[in-house]
């Protein structure tokens, strides 16, 4: 499952997902995308799913980018824990996903297959997607 190597800081804040994103709404890679269509937290678990989803739809042919990254730690406290005394351990790690931001680009596969496999990737996310395609060279 995806997370960091080493991150400066053991526990992270929640924070918010303001806006449209900034960067990454084209696709850069391959043909075929996956855009999301409201912001989010996408945990690595549910990554990893997509990302299982998608290999499996596609044969193992073509080409696969997961453009988001899991860096953000979420901690818990203990189930039946009183109020106060700190706060609780690094349980998972989370990417904050904007609107518009493409998660996962696809190439060397028909029109057909990307869409499927979207399909199924989508499924395992908790956000709305979209399926995008390159637009053709004039």
């Amino acid at each position: 499952m995806f997370q960091p190597k080493r991150t400066k800081y053991r526990k992270g804040h929640k924070g918010r997902i303001h806006g449209a994103a900034k960067g990454g709404h084209r696709l850069s890679y391959g043909a075929y995308g996956l855009k999301a269509l409201q912001p989010e937290r996408v945990t690595a678990r549910q990554i990893e799913a997509a990302r299982r989803a998608i290999t499996r739809a596609m044969k193992r042919q073509g080409r696969l980018w997961i453009l988001i990254f899991p860096d953000v730690p979420v901690s818990k406290k203990p189930v039946e824990v009183r109020m106060g005394s700190g706060k609780g351990t690094p349980e998972f790690w989370v990417c904050r996903v904007h609107a518009g931001r493409i998660m996962f680009e696809m190439d060397g596969v028909p029109r057909k297959v990307a869409e499927e496999a979207f399909d199924l990737a989508a499924a395992k996310l908790p956000i709305k997607t979209k399926f995008v395609e390159r637009e053709a060279a004039i």
